[in-house]
């Protein structure tokens, strides 16, 4: 009995400390494959590049405003027998980026009764559109086609962003997931020793070796740590259940995580975080560099200087002037080589218009300036917060390696404890409860270093989420 006893013992204390051997490592999921896994397949991921598409058709949209447009005009009146006019009037306007619109066209106008300032028959002209002042370092095309080239460079950085915080909930249900299974692993093993027990206890009473009380003790046991395997094992499917919503397969539809998947058998070796950043000033630095979160900020400000340059244009007075060079004929360039720009030959225009008070003009460009003066004081506030962040999670990444290997060491004296205990046993110099006593205290021992273990490597990629480099 002595042998059987301290055997058993034996057992309890190495299969603890083992709880991975149990897994099929044909079939395991590592922390590595599931961030792949999402950043390929995740719908949260592919909307994300949704949106830099749709940034990207926004710049096509802003593109248009620069686009050459072909236009005519045809009219005509006849009326109790007379043709008053006929016009045919084809005409092409070419936007600049300075704000100056280059055109030219044609005209023709036959008919008895045309307005006296038309040119009757066939003419041609070509001209140009000047802003002397409102709209000639900025107007609302040029505006909106650099604010849709910020917003894309700005999309492709929330799409960064956005990724970056999907793949830390990943990492979060895959380390609940590693934690749950282990924890399911160390008590299914203690119930079976624990059956093992219980049947050689109760042999050992039938033979007249052994108390029948020690039978009862032995049951307890055996049910208390029954109880336990069943929470964990509730546990760890769901932890399961809570993983398979980060995993989708490429024709996009759900997929369920079996359960005879298992995390890799070195899953708690450190070595893994061996290509992480993990220094503290390292982090800070490219926090504040490169952030997503912050080179957002970046290129709200840069759009809202865009804006403020224009609002600022709703302070200087209107004054266009127009010029048309005017040839006869269908050749808009005919003559203009002969001829001065204003000596024969030419149409112009000017207008002016100024608000006297210049009320809106001074709002909107007053509130273009309060808007930037907000968004800075966000992101001054944003990166102290990722500073805080970065500083707090890389404080508990320290403490947790450390407690590790304090919690390595106390699991290890109550493995020791657990085989003196036997021994004790065996002599006759103790009980099974005392036995009982010490495999609980192995048994929360293993729990807790799992857990910290655990916890350890999720907050290793915490670190790496606060500097925005999961992604």
């Amino acid at each position: 009995m002595r042998t059987i006893v301290i055997h058993l013992g034996l057992a309890v204390a190495m299969a603890l400390s083992v709880p991975a051997l149990a897994q099929d490592s044909t079939r395991t999921l590592s922390g590595g494959q599931v961030l792949e896994l999402v950043r390929k397949f995740h719908p949260v991921a592919r909307q994300a590049r949704i949106h830099v598409d749709k940034a990207q058709a926004d710049l096509l949209v802003a593109r248009g405003g620069f686009d050459p447009v072909l236009g005519a005009y045809v009219a005509r009146k006849r009326f109790g027998g007379t043709e008053y006019y006929n016009r045919t009037s084809p005409e092409i306007v070419i936007p600049t980026w300075y704000g100056i619109e280059v055109y030219s066209g044609i005209d023709n106008y036959t008919g008895e009764r045309l307005d006296p300032t038309m040119s009757k028959g066939q003419s041609s002209f070509i001209g140009a559109s000047i802003p002397l002042a409102k709209d000639l370092l900025m107007d609302k095309r040029r505006a909106y086609l650099k604010q849709a080239r910020i917003f894309t460079s700005m999309a492709e950085t929330e799409q960064r962003l956005f990724v970056n915080d999907l793949l830390m909930e990943a990492m979060e249900a895959y380390w609940g997931w590693v934690s749950s299974y282990n924890l399911y692993q160390v008590m299914k093993t203690a119930v079976a020793i624990n059956v093992e027990r219980v049947d050689l206890v109760r042999r050992s009473f039938e033979n007249g070796e052994r108390a029948a009380i020690d039978t009862v003790e032995a049951l307890a046991q055996l049910q208390s740590i029954q109880y336990q395997e069943t929470q964990y094992r509730m546990q760890f499917r769901n932890a399961g259940l809570t993983l398979s919503s980060f995993l989708w397969t490429d024709s996009g539809a759900p997929y369920n995580l079996p359960e005879d998947v298992s995390p890799p058998a070195g899953w708690d070796n450190q070595l893994v975080l061996a290509d992480m950043e993990l220094d503290l000033n390292a982090l800070l630095t490219i926090a504040e560099n490169s952030h997503p979160a912050l080179r957002v900020y970046d290129y709200k400000l840069r759009a809202l200087d865009v804006e403020k340059k224009l609002k600022f244009q709703g302070l200087l007075p209107k004054a266009d002037f127009r010029y048309n060079h005017l040839s006869k004929g269908y050749n808009a360039f005919a003559g203009i080589a002969e001829s001065s720009a204003l000596g024969n030959n030419y149409q112009y225009g000017f207008k002016f218009e100024i608000p006297l008070r210049l009320s809106a003009g001074r709002g909107e460009y007053r509130k273009a300036g309060l808007k930037i003066m907000e968004t800075r004081l966000d992101q001054a506030q944003k990166q102290l917060d990722l500073q805080v962040k970065i500083r707090q999670y890389h404080n508990e990444y320290t403490v947790l390696k450390e407690q590790i290997g304090l919690q390595s060491l106390n699991f290890s004296n109550y493995q020791k404890l657990l085989e003196a205990e036997q021994t004790r046993l065996g002599n006759g110099e103790s009980s099974l409860f005392l036995v009982n006593s010490r495999e609980t205290k192995l048994l929360e021992a293993q729990q807790k270093l799992i857990e910290l273990k655990a916890k350890f490597f999720k907050t290793a990629y915490a670190v790496q989420w606060t500097a925005g480099l999961l992604n």
